[in-house]
């Protein structure tokens, strides 16, 4: 593999959707399905977003969410199955641990079904105490437009 063509990026709008959704339905069985609408909503609300490239082919990617300072999420760490082995998985994770959202981030999460042997390489550690999880939230009813009135939730 000649590695002078891996190119990282940090923009947003190098993304291509399609290839986005191709990567993950080849290498990600726990992504496969996503749509492309629902791939465009996740990226523009997250913030690092790496993309890998080997000139126009999208070979990796990852996000994170953080509030920039306590807590941040890295999510969809992937790289596609014919680059794996090379490094890039554990670049890719530096590279988003090391963008400005992230550095000072007190505690960073991840989600991982079968790599945690991939992540505590790089220093992530596993953590049985503090996760839980909501699957959906449809069941919820909206909040009101304008404002909540204390008085109002006390009441019920």
């Amino acid at each position: 593999m000649k590695y002078s063509r891996i190119q990282f990026s940090q923009s947003h709008a190098d993304i291509d959707l399609y290839q986005l959704q191709e990567l993950f339905n080849l290498a990600a069985f726990w992504a496969k399905g996503r749509s492309i609408k629902d791939w465009s909503i996740a990226i523009a609300n997250s913030e690092p977003v790496i993309s890998v490239w080997d000139r126009e082919l999208l070979i990796g990617f990852a996000r994170a969410t953080s509030d920039g300072i306590y807590r941040a999420t890295i999510w969809d760490v992937v790289i596609h199955p014919d680059y794996q082995g090379n490094g890039l998985g554990s670049k890719l994770v530096e590279t988003v641990l090391s963008h400005p959202r992230m550095q000072k981030v007190e505690r960073v999460y991840l989600m991982t079904t079968h790599q945690q042997e991939f992540y505590e390489k790089i220093g992530f550690q596993v953590n049985n105490t503090t996760t839980m999880v909501l699957s959906n939230q449809s069941n919820f009813d909206s909040l009101p437009n304008g404002e909540i009135h204390v008085q109002e939730l006390l009441k019920g």
